[in-house]
């Protein structure tokens, strides 16, 4: 499966199918979450974080795709993302996309 956060890709010509979304929410764990103030306090990178926002993009991309393949697309275009903070500790991961075919 495609997926670009372009409206066109080169050189094919496609039909549009439709919207496509996924979604994702993920917790870490208290220690993790205790490791992270830590690190707050001290400045720097928090780590346990990032690989959680990575996590949860990955898996809020995988459902997308996998809705877009119910669709029978060939590819996603004019993909977007958006992140919230639901709770404390939380990460949120909103991506869509338009489920499109490419014409024979």
């Amino acid at each position: 499966m495609i997926v670009v956060n372009t409206e066109t890709i080169p050189g094919r010509d496609f039909d549009v199918i439709g919207l496509v979304t996924g979604g994702c929410i993920m917790c870490k764990n208290i220690g993790k979450d205790i490791g992270a103030s830590f690190r707050n306090m001290v400045g720097g990178e928090m780590e346990a974080y990032t690989q959680l926002m990575m996590e949860t993009k990955d898996r809020a991309i995988g459902y997308m795709i996998g809705q877009a393949q119910q669709y029978g697309a060939d590819a996603i275009v004019n993909v977007r993302f958006s992140s919230t903070s639901i709770v404390q500790g939380g990460s949120e991961i909103l991506v869509s996309g338009t489920a499109v075919k490419f014409k024979a």
